[in-house]
């Protein structure tokens, strides 16, 4: 349990002298939130919890912080290294014999290794296990938006893609991670669930005739708004002004909450999202009118060929 290295935490804010401790938790953490504060309290600290939703450590609670001396930010590694922030990963086991699923699927002996960072914990183990069965394991090193070995985001694949493999083997739950790395990389991509011990191999081919269609849809747009960011993780006000020189139909909006909402009151015939990259992929059924990535937006524009389609990511 996280809860058991809060004597650590209590030791490094006492470092720095910390009185005030702001509390961030992801949406699968909130729960525990409670509890940490109530042990930070009795510690001698004043604790406030961020309450507001967080998809990230590219989206930090700077306005809670402003009522505090640090933010503890909970579940993730850090995307950038301000000093008034500290974060503390949340770690989840798992049996690595369940690696055992994957194997019969592998074709090949050299094979890339990536998670996420609840799990980056175990690459070692993951290693030694897989070379145990005779496989070249590739694992690249942590840097930028994904300081830990083996990590990546859902805007960030880049340890996948260095690790020059053919194959990728991604360790995690959910889908939208291996797709992300499909078509970042052009590798064959296995995922294993560790959780429930289904492995399977997945491909971004279904997702990109999906998004043909949108883009379909906004071809012909006359009006196409611009989304940037105001997350301190997601502000890409460099992007928003190259791709709105590209049409004059296009104006940049910011906005801190992307939601069906707020892109029906705007009223664009359609949108372009410099925001959370999922933005675009998860919630397109959810938003009342196309929701375009950048490289989307660059191919109805003509500056980018369908046959050079990418994923959008944050490097």
């Amino acid at each position: 349990m996280w809860l058991n290295g809060t004597s650590d935490l209590i030791a490094v804010l006492r470092k720095r002298g910390a009185r005030k401790v702001a509390l961030q938790f992801p949406e699968g953490l909130k729960r525990r939130a409670f509890e940490v504060a109530t042990t930070l309290r009795d510690a001698g600290f004043d604790v406030i919890v961020s309450g507001d939703p967080c998809y990230g450590a590219c989206d930090l609670a700077l306005e809670t912080l402003a009522y505090a001396d640090v933010l503890v930010h909970i579940g993730h590694a850090p995307v950038d290294d301000r000093h008034n922030v500290i974060f503390e990963p949340y770690p989840i086991d798992f049996d690595i014999a369940v690696l055992k699923n994957a194997i019969p699927l592998l074709k090949v002996k050299m094979v890339g290794l990536v998670t996420t960072v609840q799990h980056t914990h175990l690459i070692p183990a993951m290693e030694r296990y897989l070379q145990e069965t005779g496989i070249d394991v590739r694992v690249a090193d942590g840097g930028g938006r994904t300081p830990q070995r083996g990590q990546v985001l859902g805007c960030s694949f880049a340890a996948a893609r260095k690790t020059g493999a053919d194959e990728i083997l991604f360790v995690g739950t959910g889908h939208f991670h291996p797709i992300g790395i499909s078509l970042a990389t052009n590798a064959r991509v296995i995922a294993l669930d560790p959780l429930t011990g289904i492995a399977q191999e997945v491909s971004g081919d279904s997702l990109k005739r999906r998004r043909f269609a949108v883009m379909e849809r906004a071809r012909g747009a006359k009006s196409v708004g611009i989304i940037v960011s105001t997350k301190s993780g997601q502000h890409r006000l460099a992007l928003a002004q190259k791709l709105a020189m590209l049409s004059p139909d296009a104006v940049i909006v910011t906005m801190r909450e992307v939601n069906p909402d707020e892109l029906l009151n705007l009223g664009f015939a359609c949108y372009v999202n410099t925001a959370c990259p999922r933005l675009a992929y998860d919630d397109q059924v959810r938003f009342p009118v196309p929701v375009l990535s950048p490289p989307e937006f660059e191919i109805l524009c003509g500056v980018r060929s369908w046959d050079n389609y990418s994923i959008d990511e944050i490097l």
